[in-house]
């Protein structure tokens, strides 16, 4: 009965162990349980252990599962032996004492489930057998090659009438994903643009003016970075669009040109389209047309013109079938000088006023200042009038006012002595009119008018 006693609870005891050790710890210990690998390169399933090997005895294998669901197995080991199946020996090495498994040289074949089973009995708990299993997922990225772009159709498109689809595809690669660009910019699915599942397909329905330029795609995978196809051209018919008339003469206003008379003037029809639109110039008159030249520039001779008249440029675009039509109105009148150009071109005229009034400005001030240090106005002024009254009141005679005054006898007398200069410095002048006493005058002109002139004259 003791003994029946003693073994159920060393059976319980057991059970209690065994229980906790499951549920509490773990003997081996896994990393990474997915592994992305690349094709030509080694890759480690590593394995931890967290039991000494000198205190248990261990059995175990290695499998794989290939995605076809195919198994076999690899590795069979114990503590002290290693049976590797003949197939793999080169390709795989078991690695102790951690019970590691390393892939050399991996290829797409090696993908698959790799799945660890583990005996593990301990010396010191004798009937005590822990199993361990453990599945490593393992992918193998081939590097992708350089893309191709597919363009059907091959030929330009219409806008608004045609689709599109661009292939990319790589003759290596796994796991590939893809990215469109138009002219370096990446693209993403609207209305018009469609992906599919890999985004290796872009459909483009319909076709318009800003989906031409030049297309690439880009694959990538985890194995390596992203490559560039060759970029290709889609070219796409459109147009006309945004028509319009220009003169680089005359006066515009709206859709009116007002030219000098006796002038010739060109015009010049310009459209957006691919394309290059062909042009045709009418002439409207009377409620009449007439065709007048054909082409993008009109010349007229405005000389044979007598009253306003209406022009109508129109642009057709032979591939799209499209067309569009500009009109406008000119004017023969006299806009005077500097009206010869556009009326833009008058906005131009103001800095150069401004320009013109101010250097006119500057240079009077300089005249200004210059006369000013010169002349000394305020000193001619104080001599003028610091000047005897009887020498400013007297009258100016230019010698011919009155004949009769200069009727008769004249006397010179000289001033004895030598002169030094031939002319006297208006300071020399200046002394001399202030000593009068002296007689220093240079002449001293006496007039002796006779009582009765008229009388003298006549005997």
């Amino acid at each position: 009965m003791e003994a029946t006693g003693g073994t159920a609870l060393y059976v319980c005891s057991l059970l209690f162990f065994f229980f906790l050790t499951e549920v509490s710890s773990e003997y081996i210990h896994i990393p990474t349980l997915v592994h992305h690998g690349i094709e030509g390169r080694s890759l480690l399933l590593s394995v931890e252990t967290r039991f000494s090997l000198d205190e248990v005895e261990i059995q175990g294998t290695w499998s794989h599962t290939r995605p076809s669901g195919t198994r076999a197995t690899l590795v069979t080991f114990t503590k002290e032996s290693t049976i590797t199946d003949m197939m793999y020996r080169n390709h795989l090495l078991f690695r102790e004492p951690n019970v590691s498994l390393l892939i050399r040289k991996l290829n797409p074949d090696d993908e698959g489930d790799y799945t660890l089973d583990l005996n593990i009995e301990f010396h010191n708990k004798t009937g005590l057998v822990i199993k361990e299993k453990r599945t490593v997922h393992v992918t193998v990225d081939v590097p992708v090659s350089s893309p191709v772009i597919e363009k059907n159709p091959s030929y330009a498109v219409i806008e608004d009438k045609s689709n599109v689809t661009l292939s990319c595809s790589v003759e290596k690669g796994t796991r590939v994903v893809f990215q469109w660009l138009r002219d370096n910019v990446a693209l993403g699915p609207n209305d018009r643009y469609h992906f599919s599942k890999e985004n290796s397909t872009l459909f483009i329905n319909p076709v318009r003016k800003e989906d031409k330029g030049m297309y690439s795609c880009v694959a990538s995978n985890p194995a390596s970075p992203g490559r560039s196809s060759k970029p290709v051209e889609l070219n796409v018919y459109y147009g006309p669009y945004n028509l319009e008339v220009n003169s680089g003469q005359g006066l515009r206003t709206g859709e009116v040109f007002t030219i000098n008379p006796g002038e010739q003037v060109f015009f010049e029809c310009q459209a957006d389209s691919n394309p290059p639109n062909s042009y045709v110039w009418i002439s409207k008159s009377h409620n009449a047309t007439q065709v007048i030249t054909e082409g993008p520039r009109l010349k007229v001779c405005l000389y044979r013109l007598a009253q306003a008249e209406e022009y109508l440029c129109r642009a057709f675009n032979n591939v799209t079938q499209k067309q569009d039509e500009a009109q406008f109105t000119l004017v023969v009148a006299s806009l005077g000088p500097g009206k010869e150009k556009h009326t833009q071109d008058g906005s131009s005229l103001s800095p150069l006023a401004a320009i013109t009034v101010s250097s006119l400005f500057i240079i009077g001030c300089m005249l200004l200042f210059f006369l000013r240090r010169t002349c000394h106005p305020k000193r001619v002024l104080m001599s003028i009038y610091n000047r005897p009254l009887s020498e400013q009141k007297r009258p100016h005679r230019s010698g011919h006012e009155d004949a009769t005054e200069d009727f008769g006898i004249y006397e010179f007398v000289s001033i004895p002595g030598k002169m030094e200069s031939a002319q006297a410095s208006c300071r020399s002048l200046a002394r001399l009119e202030s000593v009068q006493d002296m007689h220093t005058t240079i002449y001293d002109v006496i007039r002796h008018v006779p009582e009765t002139p008229t009388h003298s004259l006549l005997n």
